[in-house]
């Protein structure tokens, strides 16, 4: 194979990855949204089995001592991990709760949800694998790509084990949002690469100080934003499970001060994309990829203003759930891109006074 045809299949592998990230994060919100998390016990298996089972009589003989057991062990060697990196509080906490050691009955459509989450999962892992691979076709050129393409690798095996904590923590709140967070990196990784590969041998380019800033200070944002609303999910599942799964009108009320934080933060980030929004049609042409990428980010975040007022006064849509995480992932994403082609673009077009 000619490094020219290992140099285009890079890029190929690498935009179906990003595309499989964001159906992972899509996968991931229905699991959260349904309430699948727990639809499998065990990882990286479902119920012992390749193919998870669709009716009860299908599951192991004792599978819940069995995977109690199983959980425990796990449970106290991650909580040791923990007591090492100066987490004791958590680890106590994770040694002293004995209700991630309760298994939830069995539901069908449930396991299955989950299952289709982790085959995307193993999907887009493997996808990673390749970019990796193919990366070294730049090693010459650019060794950055190689380079990120391999943290990125060594970041989904972390990821990879960090969702199997997940699963035997009974989403424990703390370790749900680093999941997220480190998705958005990956995510974040995965597009960075691309972007090199694809301006690779373009020029660098100069712009206003102030619109990189601004460019920069909403992907900041962005995530802080993301963080917060994970937590206000987290706090919503603590006040789901006070009403034993009723009277969903209340979980949000019960959210508390994180939710009006998550709230009140949604105005900044309208504020500042907007005039980010100004500033790049002041800049830069129609039909330059700037634009193009701000037009979309509008679009979606306009999208993601309709689902927050649904989970807000609706009592949290599940459909609204999942559209709101990715609508979220979409606008970080398309961020990152932005600020990437901020600096180097072939479309570049400055607008002079």
């Amino acid at each position: 194979m000619s490094i020219t045809t290992a140099k285009a299949n890079f890029r190929k592998i690498n935009l179906i990855t990003i595309v499989l990230l964001f159906v992972l994060i899509l996968a991931g919100g229905v699991v959260r949204s349904s309430g699948s998390g727990m639809g499998c016990p065990d990882w990286p298996k479902c119920f012992g089995r390749y193919i998870p089972p669709t009716d009860v009589t299908e599951l192991p003989a004792d599978y819940k001592q069995a995977y109690v057991a199983k959980r425990t062990a796990k449970n106290m060697r991650f909580a040791k991990t923990l007591d090492v990196f100066g987490y004791s509080d958590l680890a106590t906490r994770i040694r002293q709760d004995k209700s991630i050691l309760l298994p939830e009955e069995f539901n069908a459509a449930r396991t299955w949800t989950e299952y289709i989450n982790r085959l995307i999962g193993a999907l887009s892992g493997l996808f990673l694998l390749l970019t990796a691979v193919y990366a070294f076709s730049y090693r010459k050129d650019n060794i950055w790509i190689p380079v990120l393409s391999l943290i990125n690798l060594v970041l989904v095996a972390f990821q990879a084990w960090l969702g199997s904590i997940v699963v035997s923590t009974n989403l424990v709140a703390w370790i749900v949002t680093v999941h997220m967070i480190l998705a958005l990196v990956i995510l974040a990784l995965s597009i960075y690469t691309y972007h090199l590969a694809k301006v690779h041998g373009k020029p660098r380019l100069t712009v206003k100080p102030f619109i990189g800033f601004l460019a920069a200070a909403v992907v900041i944002l962005s995530l802080i934003q993301i963080t917060f609303g994970t937590e206000v999910r987290e706090q919503v599942d603590q006040v789901a499970g006070h009403y034993q799964g009723q009277e969903r009108g209340k979980w949000v009320e019960g959210a508390g001060q994180i939710f009006t934080s998550h709230r009140d933060s949604a105005l900044l980030v309208l504020v500042l994309n907007v005039m980010l929004y100004a500033l790049i049609r002041k800049n830069f042409s129609r039909h330059s990829i700037h634009q193009q990428i701000m037009s979309f980010i509008f679009l979606m975040i306009m999208l993601q203003i309709v689902t927050g007022i649904a989970l807000s006064y609706f009592a949290l849509p599940p459909v609204a759930q999942a559209s709101h995480i990715v609508l979220a992932s979409l606008i970080f994403g398309a961020q990152v891109y932005l600020l990437l082609n901020l600096y180097r673009s072939a479309n570049y077009v400055e607008v002079r006074a």
